[in-house]
């Protein structure tokens, strides 16, 4: 169509209703230009078509001239903003969507200068419509997207168009919410701000907040999102939109589920069994007893169990493995335990929601793999009733995620020596020796391979929690602890130039999927010093 050929070449033709993965409805009209082609009865000769054609509909052919800023297609997008805001509340001083707003960007872009209607607007309410969703009815301007999304996406089907002319509403069925597993996209999808985020409604101006790019951390399916905070707080997950990848849903499970990394029980300083906790104001003695600890027993050890949770990410692995084989010990890999909940499930869209909950267990393993020629499968692992002299245990998983197979993980260590690098002090039946706090795929750099074993490089969004180390970097201090050194300071890209010089695996320099960083975005509005 002539519209998604414009957006391909970046040229902007106004639209609200037109979506690329929806069907094409043409209902806004405000995508309107006047379209001149070749006449075949007239030998070719290229004449305007009478009326104005929506971009959107309309398929794009050889030999076109499209003008979307002529007379008429003006005269009609001046009209169509003043039709749109004859009912609309004048309140984006309020407005979660104020600053990324469609209707607010056209209306400077294409509307009026004044304003004609002098009748009292018409109030719609205010709706509940789902878990997560608030539908304000009056913003609305009835361009569809989220009915579409729900009959053509989701296969939900709760929303609909309910009334006629001027009282004209989006609704949901009598006792049906927006509640399926992808809901929440409608709210991405609103060009306007009628569908709002419960979990963002006045909670920060988009304009303050600042994008990463990352992947999903969550669970298997790889898909890009931004991740949205300001003063090192998450405030919204968002999708990536990104041309090569066609990327424009996720599920609402990896949207919220990120509430854990703010969680104020989260432990921020290292604990050794038997000793005081520590005080804040000892961090450096607090990392070099652990340190001292740690390496220590490692050092008596004979048999070591480093198990790499499927949470981490690639180079944390390979730090962790290098660390593991620097002793002269028996060093047996593990894959910590892959969380499963329910069964995959496939959209219309072909877009699927996957059971396995863990972001990098194929990374994982596909870098153990290069240190050791067996790597176990933690249930395997179990079943095996060997006891080790020490143990690494890595978990990470959200609250609503932990396998229980993962408490049973301290058995493997009945005399020896266990370590816990993790995001909260587990219940594993009995205390850890020493436990480490560790950070989130949010407080850091790193790479995942999702179910398709594609290989996608994330940005750090957040700074560590107060105290709080990477893994990788933990792995790194130990190892310069342990010979007297200055420790290196992580770096995700370099740690992928030695995946590949020093294990042979290339893919993390040649096949991987490194986010583009984002075009500055420059104003079109003049700025006079007063």
């Amino acid at each position: 169509m002539i519209l998604q050929v414009a957006l391909d070449h970046g040229i902007e033709i106004p639209h609200y209703c037109y979506h690329p993965k929806l069907s094409i409805v043409a209902s806004c009209r405000i995508c309107l230009a006047e379209v001149w082609a070749p006449n075949p009865r007239n030998d070719g000769k290229l004449e305007p078509i009478p009326k104005l054609l929506p971009t959107c509909q309309t398929a794009a052919g050889d030999g076109q001239v499209v003008y979307t800023n002529s007379p008429k297609a003006i005269a009609n997008q001046k009209a169509v903003m003043e039709y749109l805001l004859l009912n609309h509340p004048i309140d984006c001083p309020v407005c979660d969507q104020a600053g990324e707003c469609y209707l607010q960007d056209y209306s400077y872009q294409y509307g009026r200068a004044e304003v004609r209607f002098e009748e009292e607007k018409i109030k719609q309410p205010k709706k509940d419509v789902g878990p997560n969703i608030l539908l304000y009815s009056d913003r609305c301007i009835m361009c569809t997207r989220c009915v579409r999304f729900c009959r053509e996406i989701s296969g939900t089907g709760e929303l609909s168009v309910q009334g006629r002319g001027a009282m004209e509403q989006i609704d949901v069925f009598p006792g049906q919410g927006v509640d399926n597993p992808l809901a929440s996209n409608v709210i991405d999808i609103c060009p306007v701000g009628a569908l709002l985020d419960k979990d963002f409604l006045f909670e920060q101006r988009v304009w303050f907040l600042k994008k990463t790019p990352s992947v999903d951390g969550l669970t298997c399916s790889g898909d890009l999102l931004s991740i949205e905070h300001n003063h090192n707080q998450i405030y919204r997950i968002k999708p990536r939109q990104t041309h090569e990848d066609n990327q424009y849903w996720i599920t609402d499970e990896v949207r919220y589920g990120w509430k854990f990394i703010h969680d104020e029980q989260r432990p921020n300083m290292p604990r050794i069994k038997g000793e005081d906790p520590f005080d804040p104001a000892e961090v450096p003695l607090a990392y070099e007893a652990a340190y001292a600890n740690i390496n220590g027993n490692f050092n008596k050890a004979q048999r070591i169990l480093l198990m790499i949770s499927p949470m981490l990410s690639c180079e944390d692995a390979y730090w962790w493995a290098k660390y593991a084989t620097s002793f002269d010990a028996e060093v047996t890999f593990a894959v910590g335990p892959v969380p499963i909940v329910g069964e995959d499930q496939k959209f219309l869209d072909d877009y699927t929601l996957y059971a396995e909950k863990a972001p990098n267990a194929r990374g994982v393993r596909r870098v153990l793999g290069k240190f050791t020629s067996d790597v176990l499968v933690h249930d395997a692992l179990l079943a095996s009733g060997k006891n080790f002299d020490a143990v690494v245990l890595t978990g990470h998983y959200p609250p609503q995620w932990v396998p229980d197979s993962f408490a049973k993980s301290a058995t493997l260590c009945q005399d020896g020596f266990t370590l816990l690098v993790d995001l909260a002090e587990r219940d594993l039946g009995q205390p850890v020796d020493v436990f480490l706090p560790g950070t989130s795929w949010a407080e850091k750099a790193g790479t995942f391979e999702n179910v398709n074993n594609q290989l996608q490089a994330f940005e750090r969004a957040l700074n560590p929690l107060d105290y709080c180390k990477s893994e990788a970097q933990i792995a790194l201090d130990l190892i310069a602890a342990r010979v007297g050194e200055a420790p290196m300071v992580f770096d995700a890209a370099e740690t992928r130039l030695l995946l590949a010089d020093e294990l042979g695996l290339n893919a993390f320099v040649t096949d991987i999927h490194v986010p583009e960083p984002e075009a500055p975005v420059e104003s079109d509005m003049e700025l006079i010093d007063l």
